[in-house]
């Protein structure tokens, strides 16, 4: 037991209203720059897709140098699902631009990823562990499975005349 326990001195913080508001505004300003939820995944999403594609481009060299029927097939895939993770990286490049967000790859320790942000003047450190980004790549990946699987069934795929 304190001597203070049982003092009714003690037992409320005395803090004029004028230093809470200005605890309040230090607090809310440097709030303010930090990068949305959305714009972490953002963020997020840039740090993979060079790996993506560095992954496709990875598959269409083995498919070029293998010389079965069927890869002509494949390859036009690989070639679509390149386009389009090219597509997105540029968009998500001129999005982050736009938001004044600036992201720079920094080191890699063990099996974490780190890169620097650049938020409207905040600035953070962001990283990844390597079991999250394959795991993101793995998703990412499936979403544009499936627009190419779309765009097949549609009849919308490379070669028909039709398509736009």
């Amino acid at each position: 037991m304190s001597k203070l326990d049982g003092n009714e001195r003690w037992k409320t913080k005395m803090l004029l209203a004028e230093h809470q508001e200005q605890y309040d505004n230090r607090r809310r300003e440097r709030n303010a720059n930090r990068p949305s939820e959305e714009e972490l995944r953002m963020v997020q999403d840039y740090v993979i897709l060079p790996h993506m594609l560095t992954m496709v481009d990875n598959g269409i060299e083995e498919l070029k140098q293998s010389g079965k029927f069927m890869n002509r097939i494949f390859l036009a895939g690989a070639l679509r699902l390149r386009e389009s993770i090219e597509r997105d990286r540029r968009r998500l490049k001129k999005e982050l631009d736009h938001r004044n967000i600036k992201v720079v790859a920094d080191e890699q320790v063990d099996l974490i990823l780190y890169h620097r942000i650049y938020c409207r003047g905040y600035q953070d450190k962001f990283g990844m562990v390597r079991e999250v980004m394959r795991s993101r790549i793995r998703v990412k990946m499936t979403e544009y499975m499936r627009e190419i699987e779309l765009l097949l069934r549609n009849g919308k795929g490379p070669g028909n005349p039709s398509a736009s």
